[in-house]
């Protein structure tokens, strides 16, 4: 078994990068705990901790946008990790965009300059 360091940090959490394993884009970043990390390798599914639920979160488990693990990359202090996934459905976040990345900063504003993948009003959210 892999041992990531999860007493870095108070919460025992260690975050989590989902990267278009295709393309390098950068999906999304969240926090996973050791738990959501032995799920992960044991399903292939990117799990994540839900750090205001306080529960799991498989990515899309409700909406059918699910991360399927195809590589796994590790820093080298072992507290931070890099999921390349193949993003079923075609959007990471939850505001519909496939990216959480959708917003650059351009003359001190944030400009959108994704489009969106779905309409989150009509419940398709992660």
């Amino acid at each position: 078994m892999i041992h990531l360091d999860f007493s870095k940090s108070s919460d025992g959490l260690i975050p989590a990068i989902a990267q278009d394993w295709r393309t390098g884009e950068i999906l999304m970043q969240a926090f996973i705990n050791e738990a959501a990390w032995e799920k992960t390798l044991a399903t292939g599914v990117a799990t994540y901790w839900s750090r205001s639920r306080k529960a799991f979160w498989v990515k899309g488990e409700t909406s059918g946008h699910l991360q399927r693990i195809m590589e796994i990359l590790v820093d080298c202090d072992q507290d931070s990790v890099v999921f390349k996934v193949e993003q079923v459905g075609g959007a990471a976040c939850h505001e519909g965009y496939r990216s959480c990345y959708h917003r650059r900063v351009e003359d001190g504003e944030l400009r959108i300059v994704g489009e969106r993948v779905f309409d989150p009003a009509n419940g398709h959210g992660t």
